[in-house]
């Protein structure tokens, strides 16, 4: 036997074990799935590493794209108007301007003209889970500003407004968000009175 005719056989006898190798190790499972993890990239990982960053796991998400986040003055619009019924009510309306799910904790601290605390709220109106709205979407909360049988005291119009939103801890943060009032401002007086966020303007408006 020539050697160039040994050098043949012995390539094709290896390249017959090579296939013979990969068809066992794709028969080792009985579906797509059941094949051995390729190993993790090291060379990749240490140098993602080296830059601040770590590469994406198959399976892993990022908890702030599920968790949404706080709504405030920058990523919602706050609108205000009175309405027939109930009698001397408004009604605010927030509605999530942003691109991401916003959470409306607790109740808005209401700031009027020349107001010297902000209004208490509607115990009673607590929703059992926290108001949330996606991208489009709007939350609510009635305001009762003033008694319908005149009981109140201190009564004045006030024409300015400012919302404070609560986070998730259920601080006041933040200075504000100036909503205008509708006509020449609104009555109230010491029935002023808030209710918590609401998803439903009905439900923020029997109170």
């Amino acid at each position: 036997m020539s050697s160039t005719t040994f050098r043949r056989r012995t390539a094709l006898l290896t390249a017959g074990f090579a296939a013979v190798a990969s068809l066992a190790l794709t028969a080792g499972g009985t579906g797509p799935h059941t094949g051995a993890l390729p190993a993790p990239n090291t060379a990749v990982d240490a140098e993602a590493a080296a830059f601040g960053t770590t590469v994406p796991k198959t399976g892993q998400g990022t908890e702030a794209s599920s968790a949404g986040v706080t709504c405030t003055g920058a990523n919602t619009k706050v609108t205000a108007r009175t309405v027939t019924r109930p009698v001397n009510h408004m009604l605010l309306t927030v509605k999530n301007t942003g691109s991401r799910t916003c959470h409306l904790y607790g109740y808005p601290a209401l700031r009027f003209q020349f107001a010297q605390a902000v209004p208490p709220v509607v115990e009673d109106s607590q929703p059992q889970a926290v108001t949330t709205l996606d991208p489009g979407q709007s939350g609510y909360a009635g305001v009762n500003l003033s008694s319908a049988d005149g009981s109140g005291t201190g009564g004045y119009t006030a024409k300015t407004l400012a919302v404070i939103f609560q986070n998730r801890a259920l601080d006041f943060v933040g200075s504000g968000v100036g909503v205008p009032l509708p006509g020449r401002g609104v009555h109230i007086d010491s029935s002023l009175r808030t209710t918590y966020w609401l998803s439903d303007p009905q439900d923020a408006l029997s109170w």
